[in-house]
């Protein structure tokens, strides 16, 4: 198996986010061939097809949809480790599904730079159940629910209040609690 490389992962992820080897070539400022050539080393690096290409458009396969996934993240990742190493500084990114740290959030982000200076705060949203922390995209994660995973340890900081409106004529409008299992 030959070496992937970044200018690569680059170059598939410009094709599927502008539709066109054509497009994406000019989003990268080379020329179409050198696209080409570089999107087929990749192919033959991992040993498999990633786009499916027409006359018409180009489509990742099955197997490219996870490539371009995992490209996205490696390439987070590098811009962030650049970033890091420029600015002198740590960083950790905190994940978080639905508001961060609730009503608290504008009070941390704010004291964060006076309690750790030498780290930099990023909040990061991720729409998973472990709010980035599985899929490598945050350091720490701000979750709603225990998780089940034993790779990570977890501690319960608060709990929150919840409101639930529903129509008055809804059957359950005269219950004081309701509770999701209910629904």
């Amino acid at each position: 198996m030959d070496e992937v490389e970044l200018r690569q992962l680059r170059c598939l992820v410009a094709i599927v986010d502008e539709g066109s080897f054509t497009d994406a070539a000019i989003a990268l400022g080379v020329s179409q061939a050198a696209v080409s050539r570089t999107l087929a080393a990749l192919e033959r690096a991992l040993g498999v097809r990633l786009l499916r290409r027409t006359s018409r458009a180009v489509t990742p396969t099955a197997t490219g949809l996870r490539v371009v996934a995992r490209a996205r993240r490696v390439l987070a990742d590098v811009a962030g480790l650049v970033q890091e190493a420029g600015s002198g500084h740590n960083l950790l990114r905190i994940g978080y599904a639905w508001s961060a740290v609730g009503r608290h959030t504008v009070a941390f982000q704010r004291g964060w730079a006076a309690a750790c200076p030498g780290t930099d705060l990023q909040l990061v949203r991720v729409n998973t159940a472990s709010a980035g922390l599985a899929e490598g995209i945050c350091d720490l994660a701000v979750v709603r629910r225990p998780m089940e995973d034993r790779r990570f340890d977890s501690a319960l900081v608060g709990l929150e209040r919840r409101l639930c409106a529903l129509a008055a004529d809804h059957p359950h409008a005269r219950r004081r609690t309701q509770r999701l299992a209910d629904h």
